[in-house]
């Protein structure tokens, strides 16, 4: 296996593991945790009793981003998947743009009562995963565009 293909096979299980960490940090409710139980993006628990969180901007927004990076993680993994196991045409700029684009924004709001939870940081490392993947996939196709580039010079050693 050579280095395109091991950067192409690496981009693909990053943004596989990045994706996972992102559908576990969105459905879960485990963001935060106060005294009295803990929230996520869609539902807060007190106790055993879990009821849906009523519309908060930032908490609203949060949650579509989210669901964005999820969406844009999914398909990403597709188009990896696709250039992994196809010998053409690769689209690595798209990919690794697609991945890129899996960044996205959280909830900053501290409060003293309130600790941020296991939920809420997978989301956080979800990102630099993501990253990763959009990375190994550009510089795949930076490799596919260098040898292409000089492939009708001869070389000599």
């Amino acid at each position: 296996m050579g280095v395109k293909r091991s950067l192409q096979s690496g981009g693909t299980l990053l943004g596989l593991l990045g994706n996972v960490l992102t559908i576990l940090s969105t459905a879960t409710n485990y963001w935060n945790h106060s005294t009295g139980g803990h929230s996520g993006l869609w539902q807060e628990c007190n106790g055993s009793l879990c009821s849906n969180i009523p519309c908060q901007t930032m908490l609203a927004v949060t949650g579509a981003c989210m669901v964005l990076a999820a969406g844009c993680g999914i398909v990403g993994l597709v188009m990896g998947l696709r250039i992994l196991c196809q010998e053409g045409n690769s689209r690595g700029q798209t990919t690794s743009a697609i991945f890129f684009l899996c960044g996205y924004t959280v909830k900053n709001a501290w409060k003293n009562d309130i600790i941020f939870s296991w939920s809420y940081f997978l989301g956080w490392l979800a990102l630099p995963f993501s990253v990763l993947a959009g990375f190994c996939f550009l510089l795949a196709d930076m490799i596919v565009q260098g040898t292409d580039a000089i492939s009708g010079f001869p070389v000599c050693l």
